[in-house]
């Protein structure tokens, strides 16, 4: 029987199975075709900066982070962050938010960007980015497409196109 406890804890190889099943559940087959998913083709996500919620042994959510470079840029993608829909509406998905974020901050890293719904992230600094010059390798809703600034100004003079850290320029 599951209980309601739910902890918080790095992301390891073992989970990737569950991950998988989360993210189909939460955003199904359309999602290979978004562009922040052709971003992650190009290489690994970071585990030590991504993170899962467990309700035992059983992952409820989880959060990723990929190495990207926008232009000559480094910075972090966030995404896909899914939580099981029986499990939603506990604030799961915040304090997973929360932990990668901090993770990600107290690695020094300055920038992190994602495509998703500013009211659910602008709580944690996440603003939209339309008027910057960053091109993402398929189009997205400007409205949806924000950052957060870890550091001051990080997003100055940032411009170029996304590509995963592990993928050259050119």
């Amino acid at each position: 029987m599951l209980t309601h406890v739910v902890t918080y804890a790095p992301e390891e190889a073992v989970h990737d199975a569950a991950i998988e099943d989360i993210n189909k559940e939460a955003f199904g087959p359309g999602r290979f075709a978004r562009a922040a998913y052709r971003i992650r083709e190009g290489g690994p996500h970071d585990r030590s900066l991504s993170f899962v919620a467990l309700n035992g042994e059983h992952v409820v959510g989880s959060v990723r982070l990929t190495p990207i470079t926008i232009g000559v840029a480094a910075a972090m993608l966030l995404g896909p962050l899914a939580v099981r829909p029986a499990w939603k509406k506990q604030g799961i998905g915040a304090a997973l938010m929360r932990t990668s974020m901090d993770a990600t901050r107290l690695a020094g890293h300055r920038l992190v960007i994602l495509v998703g719904d500013e009211p659910y992230y602008a709580p944690f600094g996440f603003r939209a980015i339309s008027g910057h010059q960053i091109e993402m390798p398929a189009p997205v809703d400007p409205a949806r497409f924000l950052a957060c600034e870890l550091t001051p100004r990080a997003l100055e003079n940032v411009h170029g196109r996304v590509r995963h850290a592990a993928m050259s320029e050119g």
